[in-house]
């Protein structure tokens, strides 16, 4: 072998036992470690459902990790076979950063879909990155959206509009077999015109929590607003899933809130939690979701076993 090169943990647990001394502890620790991470990461693909599922990713506080959810979940679902829309609904466009899609003023995007009402097979691309993921990205034209739209007939219906109107969103019978399985719609940190359009658009809410302190201020008025929606423009919208992010479990204060969440939300709170993680910080510098970055990060892993609960719950009935 090269003495230049490098072999990997993953490479030399392939091998066999990392060390001679099969005994010893800390030789079997890491190989186990390895060895479990390499199963988790080969999850076997899970069957799709019936009907696209449109979640839409809404938490008005901003910095709980909301467009840091909605990229990886996306990820992460496409890793047990499903196939997957995120549509960037934020000025900002980090969701479109973290998968690696150009987002400049004029790229065609979710600006268009919205105020200009072109078609939704106009402005989605691939993720280069992760097959069978497709975004629409958001460029900083969104920004005026808001103010654009109120003038507008009907202007919270427009991204229902255009999501009914594809062939590849629907029941499996119309959409057929390359119809995504999952519609994940990333929001801006407000309740403005472009969240309402969300909240008509989707089905089902995740809603990220932070595990802190401030976790549950602000979000009565989201739910308020989301009872509101309910009742006047679409009474299909249900909270399916709550998802506690930042978790830091040598805290008490994290498995506090955590315990709160679930008194509140019961079985809507998926068991697994997203731990605090610099891996997962540091993947949208590199235009990449954790699960592209280090699969094999507790980060990545949190996130697949969230998918997997997502998936094996199934759309609310």
């Amino acid at each position: 072998m090269n003495p230049l090169e490098v072999r990997t943990a993953a490479e030399l647990a392939a091998d066999g036992p990392l060390f001679a001394d099969e005994t010893t502890p800390l030789a079997q620790a890491v190989q186990d470690s390895v060895l479990a991470r390499q199963s988790a990461l080969r999850g076997q693909p899970m069957s799709r459902p019936t009907h696209t599922r449109v979640l839409v990713v809404a938490n008005q506080k901003g910095g709980v990790g909301k467009t840091t959810s909605t990229v990886n979940v996306a990820a992460a679902l496409t890793q047990l076979g499903q196939r997957v829309l995120v549509v960037d609904l934020d000025p900002q466009g980090n969701a479109s950063t973290a998968l690696n899609i150009e987002h400049r003023r004029g790229v065609p995007s979710t600006y268009e879909l919205i105020v200009d009402g072109v078609s939704l097979t106009e402005v989605t691309t691939s993720c280069p990155d992760v097959e069978g993921l497709d975004v629409v990205p958001a460029t900083i034209d969104l920004a005026g959206a808001e103010i654009e739209l109120v003038s507008v007939v009907a202007r919270e219906t427009r991204l229902l509009r255009a999501l009914q109107a594809h062939d590849r969103i629907g029941p499996a019978e119309s959409a057929g077999e390359e119809r995504y399985d999952y519609v994940l719609i990333d929001c801006p940190p407000s309740l403005g015109l472009l969240t309402l359009n969300a909240l008509v658009a989707g089905a089902e809410m995740l809603i990220p929590i932070q595990a802190e302190y401030y976790a549950l201020e602000g979000l009565g008025q989201l739910l308020e607003t989301v009872e509101m929606v309910r009742k006047h423009l679409n009474p299909r919208l249900v909270v399916s899933t709550i998802m506690v992010t930042m978790f830091d479990a040598r805290t008490r204060l994290a498995a506090g809130v955590a315990e709160e969440v679930r008194e509140h939300f019961g079985d809507r709170v998926l068991k697994t939690t997203i731990p605090r993680s610099v891996r997962v910080s540091e993947a949208p510098s590199y235009a990449q979701t954790v699960m592209t970055y280090d699969p094999g990060s507790p980060g990545a892993l949190s996130y697949l076993e969230a998918a997997r609960e997502i998936v094996t719950k199934g759309a609310p009935t």
